[in-house]
């Protein structure tokens, strides 16, 4: 399991990767979220639309096609064998930046009830804007961070009740 991957796409498919599959990728940055990837001597085209690094949610397109993919990495690949994942959520009190950004928007305020999975926040970073969202449902208990601000990765944001 060391240095594995799981990749579901579009809720449907799922791949088992390596860290040496991915190495054999040959991919090159193009522009920001744009990509030049070869595949056994095939190109392709590829655009990270959207992203939600906390649940490791990607929208990408790939030459004209669009992908909803999920990533789970080697911990939440554990997590779920040993059963945890149904209620590693619920423990969840609050949201930390997952990376160096911007706060472009803010769509909650405190004191109101959220969602799971509702968009609490955009994050830009590297040119990208990331919607990050609630990992469970509960009440705004406090926002740490303002419109237009910067933020260091791993900072608080918001604080559920």
């Amino acid at each position: 399991m060391k240095d594995s991957f799981k990749v579901k796409v579009n809720g449907d498919f799922e791949y088992s990767l390596s860290a040496a599959d991915l190495n054999m990728l040959d991919c090159i940055e193009t522009a920001a979220a744009s990509y030049h990837v070869l595949v056994n001597n095939q190109p392709y085209s590829a655009k990270v639309l959207q992203s939600d690094f906390n649940r490791k949610h990607y929208e990408i397109q790939i030459n004209s096609n669009r992908y909803m993919v999920e990533i789970s990495d080697r911990l939440d690949l554990l997590i779920d064998e040993m059963g945890f994942s149904l209620v590693s959520s619920m423990n969840i009190s609050s949201i930390e930046a997952p990376m160096p950004g911007l706060i472009l928007d803010i769509n909650v305020s405190v004191g109101q009830e959220v969602n799971e999975d509702e968009a609490l926040l955009v994050l830009e970073a590297m040119k990208m804007e990331n919607i990050i969202t609630a990992p469970r449902g509960g009440v705004i208990k406090a926002i740490h961070i303002s419109k237009g601000n910067p933020v260091d990765k791993g900072q608080l944001l918001i604080e559920f009740e």
